[in-house]
This record gives C-alpha cells, structure tokens and sequence, in this order.
C-alpha cells in the first residue's frame, strides 16, 4: 500500500492489528509509526524493542499476554533487515488472537523489505507500507500539517522557507516547528532566520544551480557528501530539481509566465524561484530528455551494478554532467 491509500484509511479511523512502514523515506517511516503508537494509546502502553533487542519468542509472548496496567498493549519493533515469513506471520496472528495487542514495524530500508510486506493483508487484518522520498511540495504540505496540529499561526513562505533552509530535511523542520510552537506568534520567514539555522557550509539550492549550470561543483560536492549527504537521496534530489526545471521551462512555453503555484504546488522563496525560472526557461527541451537519461543511468547502475564505492562513482558522474551538458 502507498501513503496516500494509508492516509485515507486514517481518515476513516480504520485501525489495523499490525503495521510494516518501510521504504526509502527513513523520516516517513518513523513519523507514521510515532502517528500510529499516539493513535492507538499512550507513550505508557508502549514497549520498543530495537535492532538486536528484538527477540521473536519473547515479542510473541509480550503480544498473547494482555498487559496489567492498561487495555493497550502496544509493540514498536524497529529493524534493519528482513525477519523469517514465519516469525512474522506469527506475530501478526498474537494480535489477531489477543484484541489488546498491536505490533509496529519500522523498517529501515527499501528493497530489503519488500518481500516482508507480503507478508501483511486484510485477510490478518494487517497492513504494509511503502514510503518514498516525497516530493518539495509534498513535504511542505507534510509541515503545514504538522503545524496546525501544534497550533502554529504560520505563513507558507515561511515553512518554504524553512524546508529550503534545511536542505529538505523534514526531521530538522520537525524540531524546528516544535520550538517555534512556543513562540506564540505568526511565524513568518523573518521569525524563521531569527530563531533558526541551516546546517552545513553548502546551500543545497545554490548547489543545484550551479550544476545544472555547468560550473565547477567540485568542492561543494565533497563538502555535501563530507557532512553525510546520502548518495542516493543526493542523485534523487539532482533528479528531482530537473524535473521542476522541466515543468517551468513546458509552462513558460505553453502558457506564458510561470505560476510556481500551479506548477510545484507552493511558492518557493522570491530569490530562489526567480533563479530557478530563469535557468529553467534557458534549457532547450531537448537537453532535458539527455539530462533525464543520464541521471536515470546512473541510479540504473547504483541498484543493478556492483560498485564497490558509491561516494566516488557519484562525485565523478556528476563532475561529467556539468561537462556534458554545459
């Protein structure tokens, strides 16, 4: 199941005996599983088992016995690699036997999942779901939701802006809405630089441009991957930035001038927007066929391809994209 199928079902209140969330948005993964405990009791009915505290006879034994302190008995088992069908199936039928129990699997990972998430249906009254890196605009939204739920009078820009400040990092706007909640005023871009600041050396968006642009992104690069920039979300982000450079630069020569609104689905900061469109509408549609190709090869190889360092592969692939397409 995908995220906004889940997020229906949570809509009509539809609860389940038994959870998977994996995929490759780890925040997503854990943010669903921290909605999910709140919805089905409280910090007090919960027990976490992690990694290697996880044991199946004793997480068995926790979900067939109902617990003394309270009618919910809740279990959060956090793993990074796949568990027999077995040992699954049987602690998803504990909660089918015992009304009181619920199991939660926050997995961490994509692939390595997938077979797991078979494992849940309706018939076990059970449910997986896959989480991807979501879209700008779909994080945004995903902050405005979490705003509203702490109270928070806030401007978009300003949550835009926040987001971009972060290099799209949801779980630091995350903390970041928790400490301004207590402010209790309008949060607007301005609150935003006063009581909060971007991580790293690199604008991610300056870095973007630059590339697309053809300039040297060698250091920038290596400071990016320095500060524990993933490889993949960094080539997904690369892909995801051309991809809005596309839609612009289609919208600018279909419609007229570009509406950020109606093409990303919120508004960008002034100065990046009024950046990102002029790059945009200097691309010939064309080029962004042989960008699109190149980008899409090089993930091709990162999960088909043995390569033994990703780090370098990355840094010298994107080196050759400036070259290219200059």
């Amino acid at each position: 199941m995908y995220r906004n199928e889940f997020d229906n079902h949570l809509k009509q209140n539809k609860k389940f005996n038994a959870y998977m969330f994996f995929g490759q948005s780890t925040f997503l993964v854990e943010y669903y599983a921290s909605k999910i405990l709140a919805l089905h009791g409280s910090k007090e009915d919960v027990e976490k088992l992690y990694f290697d505290d996880y044991d199946f006879k004793y997480a068995k034994d926790k979900l067939l016995q109902s617990s003394l302190f309270s009618d919910n008995n809740i279990l959060l088992i956090k793993l990074d690699k796949k568990r027999p069908k077995k040992e699954i199936m049987e602690l998803i039928e504990a909660c089918n036997t015992n009304s009181n129990s619920t199991v939660i699997f926050s997995c961490l990972g994509d692939s390595e999942f997938k077979t797991m998430g078979t494992y849940f249906s309706d018939k076990t009254n059970s449910v997986s779901i896959r989480m991807f890196s979501p879209a700008n605009h779909e994080a945004v939204k995903i902050l405005e939701n979490e705003a509203r739920t702490l109270g928070i009078n806030y401007e978009v820009s300003a949550l835009n802006h926040l987001f971009f400040m972060h290099k799209n990092d949801l779980s630091l706007c995350m903390n970041d809405l928790k400490k301004l909640a207590v402010l209790d005023v309008k949060i607007t871009s301005n609150i935003i630089n006063s009581h909060c600041f971007g991580i790293g050396d690199v604008s991610f968006e300056d870095f973007l441009n630059d590339l697309i642009q053809g300039k040297d992104i060698s250091d920038d690069l290596q400071l990016l991957l320095e500060e524990g920039v993933n490889e993949i979300y960094l080539l997904s982000q690369v892909t995801s930035y051309v991809q809005q450079l596309f839609m612009i630069s289609s919208y600018a020569r279909t419609m007229g001038a570009p509406n950020p609104k109606e093409i990303l689905g919120f508004v960008p900061p002034k100065n990046i927007w009024e950046k990102k469109s002029k790059l945009a509408i200097n691309i010939k549609p064309e080029v962004f066929a042989d960008m699109m190709e190149y980008l899409l090869d090089i993930e091709l190889d990162f999960k088909t391809s043995k390569i033994t360092n990703q780090n370098l592969y990355l840094q010298a692939t994107l080196r050759k994209f400036t070259v290219l397409f200059r």
